[in-house]
């Protein structure tokens, strides 16, 4: 009897505290994903650099490396030791470019160096005429800036330009500080104040939303090094106009369900240890699974061209997918900022958002043209999301602002590959011939 009657209570007290305790128990197994996640990494280590020793020493065995038999273990290995996440920045390799009708080296050098993010500079040391200053506004969306290698060899053809280029928020330290939604928009702003007056923004994807911000605070306030012009690539500057998928999949949620589920901390053997972060894994992850059929296959193509000796053709995919399994943790600050003022409320588009408690006027802008692109097939950014910028920027005339909605490609094609390179970036150029 006396057991019974525990049991009851004991089952009183879980239904009256089971909610709370739900959320509290999902966050603290939040706060160790990371932990596990490294712990998973750590045990694989081994069989990966088994993998990667086997295969250096495939050259030392002749003609039996490529016997079909041998050829088919040796595509297994290469493909399981390519199936990994990094979390360091992989290099622009963008050694030379086509400027000035001549051939010219290009090398990397930082400007200015910030906690989070550095402004980088590809100079040109052997062209004669000045080129026009664009400064391009990555994303910090999971993966490096180098993600825009594309969008920024395209530009040096005619250009002087520069980056964003973030880092990743595990190897930041504590000391630091945090680095939220407005942090990002004083990055844009100190990044136009060190390159001086009469540059160029060129913004693609979610940080077109701070990058506008960033442009009208500067015009408000007559910075002196406010753009010339402002390009705005396949951006949420209003997600209720035709929402997508990753648009919908953010309202469906309130915010604190992203904090309780998505947000872990860093592990102790790294310099941001303790720094609550949404893990570069997890958006990856969430990545990944919306075309897991599609991902699947090309990994399977690529074990059957490395089988098949077609290295050359396997060498695209692998580099692709070095890049695109090469994550950045975001700060817990920035990331549910942005989902909440960008995806959620829309504060921009609504003529809402602050920024340190001063309202942010796009109307203010009158001396930074206007170009937005979006892509016909964008199924991350809808069209017209990006557009609607042209309805906030009151002040500009409209022979100050362009549109182009480029037929036939996705949100990638926007700002990558051959479309991007033949009939988006003509567009782009001519914008910012017009203004310098």
């Amino acid at each position: 009897m006396m057991r019974c009657t525990m049991k009851r209570s004991q089952g009183v007290l879980r239904k009256a505290e089971s909610a709370p305790e739900r959320k509290k128990g999902a966050a603290g197994t939040m706060r160790m994903l990371y932990t596990g996640y490294q712990a998973w990494n750590d045990m694989l280590a081994p069989s990966r650099w088994g993998a990667r020793l086997a295969l250096g020493m495939k050259d030392s065995l002749g003609s039996f490396a490529d016997l079909p038999g041998p050829r088919r273990l040796f595509a297994l290995m290469d493909v399981f030791e390519g199936a990994k996440l990094t979390h360091k920045r992989p290099s622009y390799d963008i050694g030379t470019v086509t400027s000035c009708n001549a051939e010219v080296a290009v090398r990397e050098e930082v400007v200015l160096e910030m906690p989070f993010g550095d402004l980088l500079h590809f100079a040109k040391d052997d062209v004669m005429t000045a080129q026009p200053k664009v400064l391009v506004v990555a994303p910090m969306s999971g993966h490096f800036s180098t993600l825009l290698r594309s969008t920024v060899t395209t530009l040096l053809r005619d250009h002087d330009v520069y980056i964003t280029d973030w880092k990743n928020a595990r190897d930041v330290p504590l000391s630091a500080g945090p680095f939220g939604f407005d942090d990002y928009v004083d990055y844009v702003i100190g990044f136009f104040q060190e390159l001086g007056p009469g540059a160029h923004l060129l913004s693609v994807c979610q940080p077109c939303v701070p990058a506008l911000a960033a442009v009208a605070l500067m015009a408000e306030d007559k910075d002196p090094s406010t753009p010339r012009s402002m390009t705005l690539m396949a951006g949420p500057i209003d997600t209720r106009t035709q929402p997508t998928v990753v648009n919908e999949l953010a309202q469906d949620k309130p915010i604190d369900w992203f904090e309780r589920n998505l947000i872990s901390v860093v592990p102790f053997r790294f310099a941001g240890r303790g720094r609550e972060v949404y893990p570069g894994f997890l958006q990856l992850s969430a990545f990944v699974s919306m075309n897991l059929g599609r991902h699947g296959a090309q990994h399977r193509e690529l074990y059957q061209l490395l089988a098949d000796g077609k290295d050359v053709e396997a060498q695209h995919i692998k580099d692709f997918y070095e890049e695109y399994f090469a994550v950045l943790d975001m700060t817990k600050e920035f990331y549910l900022e942005t989902v909440e003022r960008v995806f959620q409320r829309t504060l921009l588009a609504k003529g809402e958002l602050m920024h340190r408690d001063r309202l942010v006027n796009p109307g203010a802008i009158r001396k930074t043209a206007l170009l937005t692109v979006e892509g016909e097939r964008d199924d991350v950014c809808g069209i017209g999301q990006t557009s609607a910028a042209h309805a906030l920027c009151t002040g500009l005339r409209p022979h100050m602002k362009r549109h182009h909605l480029q037929p036939g490609v996705g949100h990638y094609g926007v700002f990558s590959g051959s479309k991007w390179e033949k009939l988006v970036y003509p567009q782009v150029r001519n914008m910012i011939l017009a203004m310098n």
